[in-house]
């Protein structure tokens, strides 16, 4: 057992598989599904993401911080009015050797357990999309304070509004500005 599957308590090998899985079906959709955000004049072009390569160590153990009465949160779009979301969680984990701290949001009318979680890091407006990039969080349970869980940068991907003008994306709020390099998840060239 590697030291990253020793402490994930995944098989890195596994996990990798399903991780270039998901980025395969990905492709797919953005090259041949009719709600693709890429524009159908350049569909026949696109040839697939670009992605870091799958790191376990962007795999990090997170402690949660549950806010039962969550704060409203105005974030800015891309091309539209503002969002409000709903500050349901906080997560410190380790990156880089420092204390990093994401929120994660839920919209006022969802009442799902998914969570909402943009983020910029070093790499934003470089190596990633200019406007952040966002993960989802699917707990299968209602999250408490000191739970322990994995937050997976490798799955943190470009909004739509990366591929085309006509999307409206949410903007990571500053509070979810990591002072830290990601390099996990999708490319994304200016």
């Amino acid at each position: 057992m590697s030291d990253s599957e020793a402490e994930t308590g995944v098989d890195v090998d596994e996990w990798r598989a399903e991780v270039q899985h998901q980025r395969e079906q990905k492709d797919e959709f953005f090259a041949d599904h009719p709600q693709s955000p890429i524009p159908p004049e350049e569909r026949e072009a696109f040839d697939g993401l670009d992605y870091f390569d799958p790191d376990p160590d962007y795999r990090v153990e997170a402690t949660v911080t549950t806010h039962d009465e969550p704060d409203p949160v105005e974030m800015e779009t891309t091309n539209g009015p503002n969002v409000r979301y709903l500050r349901v969680v906080t997560f410190d984990f380790e990156a880089s050797g420092e204390t990093q701290t994401l929120a994660g949001y839920r919209q006022e009318s969802d009442d799902s357990r998914s969570l909402f979680v943009p983020f910029r890091d070093k790499t934003t407006g470089q190596q990633t999309y200019r406007g952040g990039r966002y993960m989802e969080f699917e707990p299968n349970r209602e999250l408490e304070d000191g739970d322990e869980v994995v937050l997976d940068f490798n799955l943190a991907y470009s909004p739509f509004c990366a591929y085309s003008e006509t999307f409206a994306c949410p903007l990571p709020p500053e509070e979810n500005w990591l002072d830290v390099v990601i390099p996990a998840g999708e490319r994304f060239g200016e």
